[in-house]
């Protein structure tokens, strides 16, 4: 055994990288199974120290013109795009996704960068002049002062660019908890953004667990706190975040249908469902992880492409260019899973694929779980109610789209789906009556593009506003309405005390 010391990722405060070692915990390469780097996990002490760092660089960086704060955005696009494929490489090797897919993913976070760069258009207000005599009316856009953001394993990259490049942009600071679990990526571009022209102090990021946490959502320092998670955690996050006066929006879990219809072009989408059940391995919250089939016709087609597809999928290590699928993140995710698929084979559901026991040479100890496939799914089934975060897709039968739609509108979440079809009408009643925020129509991953906003219904969102594109620019500033009078010279007026009107 090699017991040679690991190096310890830190944390970034005021612009310096400070080893609060105190408390560490391993990193595992997913592939491997094997942890080659420690994290720190932070001490409330450090917590504060870099809440207190964003609230002593606020008042300058609230001063910046929109448009020099704009411009490192810009800068920084450049620099994520000249180092993506290290970023890529740090992705994998802590979440285990397929490099191509690390790519994707920080793709769509370049995007959002871009979009923050258009920040002083964002950010115009409104003007309304001579609202009453010699008085003009208009409303801004402010700060709201030190944000924070917590984010999951899944998109390391990704998702912390939902978050701070548009808080920052608006004129804010910020404090960053990446994921545990894969805290690399966050960090190096963290950096990067330092490379960029970002003055120390505006982001900060602490790595941690539960304390961070706490530490965040209790600090009164802190205005606004943005969360992707788990649900149960969402729901917390947000109840104690109101509690202690902050702005939250926490984006929870998911469980996505997709709806298959007699007349879908059923080669496409059965392709289209493969990449959305088991790309990334399912740990995806827009992931299809179960499909609803319309006819029995339809089940039996759907079953026999997806199983004839699955048995040309390739699991390896994500940087095998070969791989199409790479490991679960964590030896107790792989356990999870695997525990979910022996609940539905002890429910009665049909597993038709079965990858359990699959074994990837070379990489005996990574966690590595084989595509899973499950047919004649019934609703009360653990395996349908529940987020499995894993390549385990199950298919459900039923005879019309009105049932389908049922389904998906009595489910607890309410994050994405999308519908299979050639029929204009069926999709215009689909869009326009099922219950959920993001919706597809032969699309089966419809996540909105940057100058969108991202967030589902019901259980998957807590709060009002969503996450990235025009909402953003809503959560991470306030509105205030200015109300000005400037009286003509030598008028002398007398005292009115009805109601101020235009009248």
């Amino acid at each position: 055994m090699n017991h040679a010391p690991l190096s310890t990722i830190g944390h970034l405060i005021d612009g310096q990288i400070v080893a609060d070692t105190e408390r560490t915990q391993p990193v595992f390469n997913p592939a491997t199974g094997q942890s080659h780097t420690r994290v720190a996990l932070a001490s409330p002490a450090t917590v504060q120290a870099a809440i207190a760092s964003a609230e002593a660089a606020f008042p300058a960086w609230r001063n910046t013109p929109p448009l020099k704060r704009a411009r490192t955005m810009g800068q920084l696009k450049g620099l994520l795009e000249a180092n993506a494929d290290q970023i890529a490489a740090l992705i994998t090797a802590e979440h285990g996704k397929v490099l191509s897919d690390a790519h994707g993913e920080l793709q769509r976070g370049i995007e959002n960068v871009e979009y923050a760069s258009y920040v002083p258009e964002l950010l115009k207000g409104e003007h309304s002049r001579n609202v009453g005599p010699g008085i003009d009316s208009w409303s801004e856009f402010q700060p709201l002062g030190v944000c924070a953001g917590i984010t999951p394993f899944n998109f390391p990259a990704m998702v912390p660019l939902w978050m701070w490049p548009m808080a920052v942009a608006c004129g804010n600071t910020f404090v960053l908890k990446p994921s545990e679990r894969a805290p690399s990526s966050a960090l190096f571009i963290a950096q990067l953004a330092l490379e960029a022209g970002l003055p120390p102090g505006v982001l900060n990021v602490v790595q941690g667990d539960k304390r961070a946490v706490d530490t965040l959502l209790q600090d009164p320092r802190v205005k606004a706190v943005s969360f992707v998670g788990s649900t149960p955690v969402a729901e917390s996050i947000y109840a104690t975040g109101c509690q202690h006066g902050k702005r939250v929006q926490a984006l929870g879990g998911a469980k996505n249908h997709a709806i298959v219809m007699p007349d879908a072009d059923l080669p496409n989408a059965v392709r289209a469902l493969m990449g959305a059940a088991y790309g990334s391995c399912g740990e995806r919250c827009m992931a299809i992880p179960l499909v609803v089939a319309v006819g029995d016709a339809v089940g039996d087609a759907v079953v026999a492409g997806l199983k004839a597809e699955i048995a040309r999928l390739k699991v390896g290590p994500g940087t095998d260019p070969r791989s199409d699928m790479g490991p679960l993140v964590s030896r107790q995710h792989f356990e999870s899973v695997k525990a979910y698929v022996d609940s539905g084979v002890a429910e009665g559901a049909t597993l038709v694929v079965d990858g359990r026991t699959l074994q990837v040479e070379g990489h005996e100890e990574g966690y590595f779980l084989g595509a899973c496939l499950f047919d004649h799914v019934q609703p009360g089934m653990k395996i349908y109610q529940e987020e499995i975060f894993g390549p385990v897709l199950g298919v459900v039968r039923v005879a019309t789209l009105e049932a389908a739609m049922q389904l998906i509108n009595d489910h607890e979440y309410g994050n994405g789906t999308c519908l299979f079809t050639r029929d204009g009408e069926a999709a215009r009643y689909f869009t326009d009556h099922i219950q959920v925020g993001m919706v597809g129509v032969n699309v089966p991953l419809p996540v909105p593009v940057a100058s969108h906003s991202f967030g589902g219904w019901k259980r998957s969102l807590f709060g009002d506003l969503h996450a990235y594109g025009p909402d953003a620019v809503r959560f991470y500033t306030r509105r205030k309405t200015i109300t000005q009078r400037w009286p003509s010279a030598g008028v002398r007026e007398g005292t009115v005390f009805s109601f101020p009107s235009s009248h």
